[in-house]
């Protein structure tokens, strides 16, 4: 246990400290400075260069850079020339034979071996999202020693350039349960036939194009496209305002791609012969008004997610509550509006505002709060202010499938009926996509009442 945690701890400081490079992440200790330390005594002591020590922390090249008491250093292993490394050994540097690649498969009893193979690098805004990503997993690792689950994490570098054949020729992918990755379209076949190989679950976590859920029983696909976002969201939206006017706003934005949510709606409401009035932005005030139902709930959609018109809206909707005070209206919107939250909460509950998502960051919530702490204590510094959160992102996905996976597993897909975990941020539920792999289907509306509270509705 104890040699765990400390690998654990290592990794952690190691996702605070990573730069770019395509070396496969392996680091044999980290270390807390002594009283009497020397760079020179630490290098002896574990057997390694100076050099070796100082690129393992880019920190000590720095001209101004003094040892102290208490410092973490990261201690890689020492070059092939004088050791071999435990990932390097006889036993275990043998590739797997063509014909049985799973037959040395070796797992450690009652833990659950983590593949990471993401950009982990500081050169670009990719490489710093993921490093953000892998941090949350680390933590989510943490959080299930305390349920009794134990994990054994290896990350990989795996930026846009890199040779993914490499990376899977190391001995220890093969060995991994899980495999989180990868970020780049190119990348998920050869990792996603690799883990087909090799019996390994793959989760793609973030947007990818290409059909390779459907041909490949082992990947779990979070990602959800815009199309089938925008199917269920008009499925929702009829659920729930079959007996509501609709009003579409045009706001003459001709860079906006939501005209495929409101024609997709508008037909829908033509089948089931349910009314819709179609004004625009520009309409002088008493023709705007027109466009509403004085008896009916009033359900507003604009034709685009940006922020200017949406505040010309609230601006209209302001005039028309003077002039019909007892007029009900609502508002159904985009993903995007989650970024306005600052600016416009108040004109959310004020128009009890719908927003479909697949995901909900929510500051005010205990549990946010509580994890944001411990985030920045672990790596001093706040996360990116990016939504969703990719920390919470790579904790939710972790808790979700590490869970699972010890719960059930290799049975585990993830389905409604084997969800062990409450997500903070990102609800996830897969169903099987054709004969291939599981693909993610949550959905939720968040719901901003009138009377200040927020809900959200899962689907």
């Amino acid at each position: 246990m104890r040699r765990h945690l400390r690998m654990l701890l290592c990794m952690c400081a190691l996702a605070v400290a990573m730069v770019s490079g395509g070396q496969n992440v392996k680091w044999q200790d980290l270390y807390k400075v002594k009283k009497k330390d020397t760079i020179y005594g630490i290098a002896k002591k574990f057997n390694i260069t100076i050099e070796e020590l100082q690129n393992a922390n880019p920190g000590m090249k720095k001209s101004d850079y003094v040892l102290k008491k208490g410092d973490q250093l990261l201690i890689p292993f020492p070059t092939m020339s004088k050791v071999n490394t435990p990932a390097q050994t006889p036993e275990t540097s043998r590739p797997a034979t063509p014909s049985a690649p799973a037959a040395g498969k070796k797992k450690e009893m009652g833990v659950v071996r983590v593949g990471v193979m993401l950009p982990l690098h500081n050169v670009d805004g990719d490489g710093q999202r993921m490093v953000e990503y892998y941090r949350g997993v680390l933590m989510a690792c943490d959080s299930l020693k305390a349920q009794g689950i134990k994990t054994n994490v290896q990350a990989w570098n795996v930026p846009i350039d890199a040779n993914v054949a490499t990376t899977l020729a190391d001995p220890a992918a093969a060995k991994c349960d899980i495999i989180f990755g990868p970020l780049y379209t190119p990348q998920v076949k050869p990792i996603a036939d690799f883990c087909r190989k090799n019996d390994i679950k793959l989760v793609i976590p973030f947007s990818i194009n290409g059909g390779e859920v459907a041909k490949n029983d082992h990947i779990f696909q979070v990602y959800q496209s815009p199309e089938q976002l925008t199917a269920v969201a008009v499925n929702a939206f009829m659920e729930r305002f079959s007996d509501s006017h609709v009003v579409v706003v045009d706001c003459n934005d001709a860079t906006s791609n939501k005209g495929t949510f409101t024609t997709s709606l508008r037909k829908r409401l033509q089948e089931k012969g349910i009314t819709c009035s179609i004004t625009n932005l520009k309409s002088s005030d008493p023709m705007f008004a027109k466009a509403f139902n004085t008896t009916k709930r009033n359900v507003v959609v604009l034709n685009t997610a940006r922020s200017p018109e949406l505040n010309s809206v609230f601006a209209k909707l302001d005039i028309l509550k003077k002039s019909s005070p007892a007029m009900r209206i609502s508002l159904f919107g985009y993903t995007e509006w989650l970024m306005y939250t600052k600016p416009y909460t108040e004109y959310y509950h004020k128009y009890d505002t719908y927003i479909p998502t697949s995901f909900y960051y929510n500051p005010v919530a205990q549990r946010t709060k509580n994890f944001e702490r411990t985030y920045r204590q672990w790596f001093k510094s706040d996360m990116r202010e990016a939504l969703p959160r990719f920390a919470i992102t790579g904790y939710d996905q972790a808790q979700f499938f590490l869970r699972g996976i010890s719960t059930y597993g290799s049975a585990f897909k993830g389905t409604k009926q084997q969800t062990t975990y409450a997500p903070m941020q990102t609800p996830l539920k897969f169903m099987r996509v054709s004969d291939g792999g599981m693909q993610n289907v949550s959905f939720m509306l968040v719901h901003y009442r009138n009377n200040r509270s927020i809900e959200s509705i899962s689907y």
